[in-house]
This record gives structure tokens, sequence and C-alpha cells, in this order.
């Protein structure tokens, strides 16, 4: 594993509060934040818009999308939809947002990554087969050339049904900061390979210059 393995009780608490430190930290003056999808997203960010949401100023938040399925933006399945609704309904806006489109094709979310430079905070979940983002294990998206930070994938394991866009290895590790959250039981197994190091599961190769695994105990097992 890379990075750093936090076991809490409250994950969404302790990503609000991780959250918020980084906010406050920022080296310029608009924070970039790039969000995931799933319940466990969608529970962080209902806790960040309630506990710690006046703690920031959303007019200087600049928010992205790590990964993103190729369905409409009000469909439930959309991880845009999903933000929406836990996180910038609940805040009232930001300084800008910029959901990935899977019709514009990978090249115009490269490049405006590419000019960003470093992503501020880049938030990950974890999937019982081990995928992060919408990187699935045997999926040609795991053998992105290093300057690809954005493309597109498919399960090819056929657990997802959707095509997906997807920041690659090397778009995550843009990031300043990376907050893996991993709740429950349910991924336990996985969270227990991506520790030992199994190549096969492919959050394990996460990497950027500080990552922090949020997880409760039902996840970690006998980790914590």
């Amino acid at each position: 594993m890379r990075g750093e393995l936090v076991v809490v009780d409250d994950v969404f608490g302790e990503f609000a509060e991780r959250v918020v430190e980084s906010f406050h930290a920022r080296p310029l003056d608009t924070f970039s934040l790039a969000l995931s999808g799933g319940d466990t997203a969608r529970r962080c960010y209902e806790r960040l818009s309630s506990d710690a949401g006046t703690q920031i100023d959303w007019w200087k938040v600049d928010l992205y999308w790590g990964d993103e399925r190729c369905v409409p933006a009000d469909d439930p399945d959309s991880n845009y939809h999903l933000a929406r609704e836990a996180l910038l309904d609940r805040v009232g806006a930001a300084n800008a947002s910029y959901p990935m489109r899977c019709d514009d094709g990978p090249e115009s979310y490269q490049l405006r990554l590419a000019d960003l430079g470093h992503i501020d905070l880049v938030h990950l979940g974890l999937g019982p087969d081990g995928h992060t983002a919408s990187l699935f294990a045997n999926s040609l998206a795991l053998d992105a050339d290093p300057g690809v930070l954005v493309t597109m994938n498919v399960d090819p394991n056929g657990a997802s049904a959707h095509q997906r866009m997807t920041l690659t290895y090397a778009g995550i590790e843009r990031a300043r900061l990376v907050l893996v959250t991993v709740v429950g039981e349910a991924k336990r197994e996985a969270l227990a390979r991506v520790v030992a190091g199994d190549p096969r599961a492919p959050a394990t190769a996460v990497d950027a210059p500080h990552v922090v695994w949020i997880v409760d105990q039902a996840a970690a097992g006998d980790l914590g």
C-alpha cells in the first residue's frame, strides 16, 4: 500500500475535516477538488456540506471529477448527479464545476487538467473487487501512457455495464492529496489486498505526494 492507513469510527466526519484542512492549506487562491461516486461518496459529501460547509468558501472551489459513467447528467447513475444532490445543491454553488462529459471525449478534460497543473485534492473510493475511480482489473486504462491523464474505459469483468471516463494513475498522481474512503465489511477483503500490495487490485497502484486511506473498523478488520 502506498500512503497512510487511518482507521476511524467516523469516516465521513474525518473526510470532512481533512477537506477543510486541505482547503485552508491550499497554495493558491482557488482550491481544486475532484469528486467520486457511490454511496460512501454521497455520505461524505452530505457530511461535508452539513458539518463543514460554512468552513469553506465555496466561491474559491473548482470542482472536477475523478470518473464518470457515460449516462445523462440527470441519470441516477451519474456521479455529477450524485454530487449535485449531496453537495452542490446544499452549499449553493462553487466557483466553477467541470463535469466529465463522455460526448466530448477525454481530450478536452486532459487539456483542462494539464492547464491546471496540480489538483489540490482527489477523492477516491474502493470497490469490493479492488478497483478505484473507473480503473478496473485487466482493463486497458491500467496501461495508459504516463502522459495520458484522462481516458475512456470499460469493465472487462462485466460488473459494470456503462462505459466510463476516468482519471488514469498519472492523472491521480497530479493530486497534492488523495483521500480514499472505505466503509463496511464488504470492502474488507479488497482493502486487505491493497494493504498487502496485491498488483491484481488496481487501487494498489494509486500514488501521489500524499495519500490517506480513511477506513472504518468494519473495513479494516484485523488491520486496525
